[in-house]
């Protein structure tokens, strides 16, 4: 006789979840994207997101951002409550971290971040994860004043840069960064109450406020821009129509700046999604470019550029501030891979500069190897380049030169003001014909 009883359906892990916990295995998601495949944390978004909100996808991307940034120390207080360590790969320590970053780090509401944190353990240690929240509670766990680097990160910077820039750099990764904006033009004061002017076409402004909502941003008069990533453009001047070639051009922050000053700019980059991005920024700015998608190891440029600008592809060290994913994915083998790119980058477009024209190389990373190291090995390799050091009015007064004739920023620089991007930028003069 067949059996008449209801069947019961069963019931997909996500159904019957607490609210919010699709936002929480995004985040999931994303961080092991990011620890356990060494995903950028740009490229995971798509994937380990895709169906939530906007604000709802913000919001997995703050947790995990706060999850990174803070990660030493959070992991210092969950190995604290266990008797043995929590392997680093166990998804138990994932929803913890996600948790406590939560809880310490952005300030929500503890029933609902362990609501929503059980869910994700499901068949695991539900019970451990319930108690070491439960245990922050109680015992008002606390974050540091500043957050602690990534060990490897920390041991290479101090060799590098020595122990107050690593102070520095800890002091500067605990807070999200300010807004800078790039003008084309010098903006009105009027229009700007409260923001710092720290150099000829740059404004600062506090975070917490929405860009589009920003005065004049439809009508394109400035773009979001960190002070440092303008220093390569800036370095280049007045264009007087002259052309330049702007190579690894997107998203378009140094095309518009080079397009304001009067250049005649080549806009190149191999990613079509990026230069989605760049003619969209010309568009809303109003200002103009020729743009080429191809890769600079077989492009071919038809005649000499009076100026080359070369921001070259690295491991973006410098720019850890507003990507805290970053110090977790990049030690020492992928920083010699940058290096070699670089080299070859350099040395292919040196070959597009006219006779006696400039070429500014510039790389958004903390390490020498990208950056000082480049270039000492370039002029080796062509003896008859020279640095072309910036003069006094080229550069913000708190940032001077090297005395070698290249300019770096580092996280000690506007330390009381919101910091700084770390750059490095080497402006070289071709030879003479």
């Amino acid at each position: 006789m067949a059996d008449r009883r209801p069947q019961r359906r069963r019931r997909s892990p996500a159904e019957g979840d607490p609210p919010g916990t699709a936002q929480r295995r995004a985040a999931l998601r994303l961080i092991d994207a990011v620890l356990r495949r060494g995903d950028p944390l740009d490229l995971a978004l798509h994937a380990a997101t895709q169906g939530l909100a906007p604000a709802d996808r913000a919001f997995a991307i703050a947790i995990v951002s706060e999850a990174l940034r803070w990660m030493q120390d959070i992991d210092a207080l969950i190995d604290s409550a266990t008797n043995e360590p929590l392997p680093d790969d166990v998804k138990s320590r994932a929803v913890l971290r996600l948790a406590l970053a939560q809880l310490l780090a952005l300030g929500s509401p503890p029933h609902a971040v362990v609501a929503t944190a059980l869910p994700l353990v499901a068949g695991g240690p539900r019970r451990l994860v319930h108690a070491i929240l439960s245990r922050a509670q109680q015992e008002e766990w606390r974050l540091p004043d500043t957050a602690t680097l990534p060990p490897a990160t920390a041991e290479r910077w101090q060799a590098q840069w020595g122990v107050d820039m690593c102070a520095a750099a800890s002091a500067a990764w605990s807070n999200a960064p300010p807004l800078d904006l790039s003008f084309a033009g010098e903006p009105d004061a009027a229009q700007w109450p409260g923001a710092a002017k720290l150099a000829p076409r740059h404004l600062r402004l506090s975070r917490g406020q929405a860009v589009e909502s920003l005065p004049g941003y439809a009508e394109g008069g400035w773009w979001v821009q960190d002070l440092a990533a303008s220093l390569p453009a800036r370095l280049l001047g007045a264009g007087d129509g002259r052309h330049v070639l702007d190579l690894c051009a997107a998203p378009g922050g140094k095309t518009m700046q080079l397009a304001a000053a009067g250049w005649r700019v080549t806009a190149l980059d191999a990613s079509a999604k990026r230069l989605a991005r760049l003619q969209d920024n010309l568009a809303r700015t109003g200002l103009e470019a020729d743009i080429v998608q191809a890769d600079i190891r077989s492009w071919q440029a038809d005649a000499p550029a009076d100026a080359v600008l070369l921001d070259a592809p690295c491991t973006a060290t410098g720019i850890f501030r507003r990507h805290p994913d970053v110090l977790h994915r990049v030690e020492a083998p992928q920083i010699a891979a940058m290096a070699e790119l670089q080299a070859e980058l350099l040395a292919r477009a040196a070959t597009w500069v006219r006779p006696g024209g400039i070429l500014v190389y510039a790389t958004c990373s903390l390490e020498r190897a990208e950056g000082e190291d480049q270039i000492s090995a370039f002029l080796s390799a062509h003896p008859d380049w020279q640095v072309d050091p910036p003069q006094v009015d080229e550069l913000p007064p708190f940032i001077a030169p090297h005395a070698a004739g290249h300019t770096r920023t580092l996280p000690t620089l506007l330390g009381d003001k919101g910091g700084i991007d770390g750059f490095f930028i080497a402006r070289l003069r071709a030879p003479d014909a």
